[in-house]
């Protein structure tokens, strides 16, 4: 299949999941509930939002940060304002195609720089993985202090993923999981082996040693401490947008931080599923968790839209001013080389 169809498939595909779960959110929406999700929003307290744009640029500065932390133990320093250009256009080109804008971002930046693509590449992969450990600390913390909320909310959830016909855990679905995991992990192996001397193949196993490097490159990274700080100083302002969306609605402008937290940490198992920008899926996840605390179905999805559409413009309007600045800011360097 041609590569540009496929590519185009799969954007429709993933919108059109994002859009079934939006949809799915407000099915059951009668004319007051409609009624009162539009009253919310055009009533909102928007002014709330201009911090919210501030803190959510501050956490892409920090992320541009570390990146840079992370980029120097494989021997290259490159410019901070081209790391944050470049995160930009990563998260800007997501809200088209989901992970496209992790290797766009390395090829922006490998081009400016001049550092080898694959090895960026593993430093992105450290970033997952960070983010990923991150994010179940902090789901822990989330259901270690509101166990009696959250509880048997989480164990629900995982009972549904596995459940069989008949509605009980299968021991047997979770194994069969697992095992097509590690059959997938063995049979990529034994093809690297068995037709390495293939060119594909041989080109395939170079990448993935510079994915490694750039991994691997961890091990050297200086002032760790300061990593660890940028992570939490990254997450602590997503939490804190979070709470300042609920101020802007009247009747979530009571919930507390650790509900806030609820929403981080549910919300971006929503932002994770494959849908463009996190449409419909982050709005669902946000109005079921809400749900736990009393706070209606249109309450929900008010402050959903909002929070969504808060970072989804932040994404726009810088994402396309740093694809426009880039080539500017290193004008004068291209030219020189």
């Amino acid at each position: 299949m041609n590569k540009k169809i496929w590519t185009i498939l799969k954007y429709l595909i993933f919108l059109s999941l994002g859009l079934f779960l939006l949809w799915y959110t407000v099915k059951d929406f009668d004319e007051k509930k409609w009624n009162q999700l539009i009253f919310d929003l055009s009533h909102a307290n928007y002014w709330l939002l201009i911090p919210v744009f501030f803190i959510m640029v501050m956490s892409h500065f920090l992320r541009a940060v570390r990146w840079k932390q992370l980029i120097r133990p494989l021997g290259h320093n490159p410019s901070l304002l081209n790391c944050f250009l470049c995160v930009f256009i990563g998260y800007w080109a997501n809200l088209a195609v989901p992970r496209l804008g992790e290797v766009l971002k390395c090829t922006f930046l490998g081009r400016y720089e001049k550092i080898p693509v694959d090895k960026l590449i593993g430093t992105i992969v450290v970033e997952r993985a960070v983010d990923v450990i991150t994010l179940l600390i902090l789901f822990i913390i989330t259901i270690g202090i509101q166990i009696d909320v959250l509880g048997n909310y989480t164990i629900d959830l995982f009972h549904r993923a596995f459940q069989n016909h008949s509605g009980h855990f299968s021991i047997i679905r979770l194994s069969v999981v697992i095992a097509i995991g590690v059959a997938i992990f063995f049979c990529i192996r034994y093809v690297l082996q068995r037709y390495k001397h293939i060119p594909i193949i041989q080109k395939i196993k170079t990448i993935l040693r510079g994915i490694i490097d750039g991994v691997l490159a961890v091990k050297q990274l200086k002032h760790k401490w300061w990593f660890v700080l940028y992570t939490i100083g990254i997450w602590l302002m997503y939490l804190l947008s979070i709470k300042l969306g609920f101020l802007s609605i009247t009747e979530t402008s009571h919930l507390n931080y650790a509900v806030a937290l609820s929403v981080l940490v549910f919300g971006a198992v929503g932002m994770i599923v494959p849908s463009p920008g996190g449409v419909g899926s982050y709005q669902f996840a946000v109005q079921q968790i809400l749900l736990l605390y009393a706070i209606s179905e249109e309450k929900g999805m008010s402050v959903g839209m909002l929070l969504w559409f808060s970072l989804t413009a932040i994404l726009i309007v810088f994402g396309t001013l740093s694809f426009f600045l880039l080539p500017i800011v290193n004008k004068k360097r291209m030219t020189s080389k």
